[in-house]
C-alpha cells in the first residue's frame, strides 16, 4: 500500500490502556461509509485500538474478541446512530473472498475497521483513514494519514 496519504497526527502509546484510548479518542469522529485501516505487525496494537473505539461507541462493557477466526464482527445498538464491522483479513488468501463477508454492505451502510487492509488489494478504498501502529522503545507508536475530509475531522485529536 502505498504512502500518499497526508500525515495527520502521530500518537506515542506507551500501553494497551493509551492504544484504547486513542480508539475513543476516534470514535466520535466517526460516520457511516467510513473506513478506517489498522496497520501493523502482529501484536502491534490493532485489535486493542479497535477495542477501545468499539467500547466508546457500544459501551464499555462490549465484548470485543479479535475476528482472527470468524474474520468479521458486527456490532449495532439501536441507540447509536451507526453500525460498525470490525474485519480481520490475515486469513484472506484473495482479495474476492473479502465479497463473501459483505465488505461492500460495511461500506456502504457501516464504519469499517480493517485489520490487514492490505489483503484487499485493489478493493481498499482510497477515501480512508490509516492508522499505523509500530513497536517502539516506550510501547507503541499510532501514525495517521489520510486524505479528503479526515485532516479537518481529526483537528485536535488527542488522548
Amino acid at each position: 500500500m502505498p504512502d500518499t496519504a497526508p500525515l495527520i497526527a502521530r500518537f506515542d502509546l506507551p500501553d494497551a490502556a493509551a492504544t484504547q484510548a486513542l480508539g475513543a479518542a476516534l470514535a466520535p469522529r466517526l460516520k457511516t461509509g467510513d473506513v478506517v485501516a489498522l496497520l501493523g505487525d502482529l501484536g502491534a496494537g490493532k485489535t486493542e485500538l479497535a477495542r477501545g473505539l468499539i467500547r466508546a461507541l457500544f459501551g464499555g462493557n462490549t465484548e470485543v474478541p479479535s475476528p482472527t477466526f470468524t474474520l468479521v464482527q458486527t456490532y449495532e445498538d439501536g441507540a447509536v446512530p451507526l453500525s460498525l464491522w470490525h474485519f480481520d483479513l490475515y486469513r484472506l488468501e484473495d482479495p474476492e473472498e473479502a465479497f463473501e463477508l459483505g465488505i461492500e454492505d460495511a461500506f456502504a451502510d457501516a464504519v469499517s475497521l480493517i485489520e490487514w487492509p492490505e489483503r484487499l488489494g485493489p478493493y481498499l478504498p482510497a477515501r480512508r483513514l490509516e492508522i499505523a501502529l509500530s513497536h517502539v522503545a516506550e510501547g507503541r507508536r499510532a501514525t495517521l494519514s489520510g486524505g479528503s475530509d479526515w485532516p479537518e475531522r481529526l483537528k485536535g485529536l488527542s488522548l
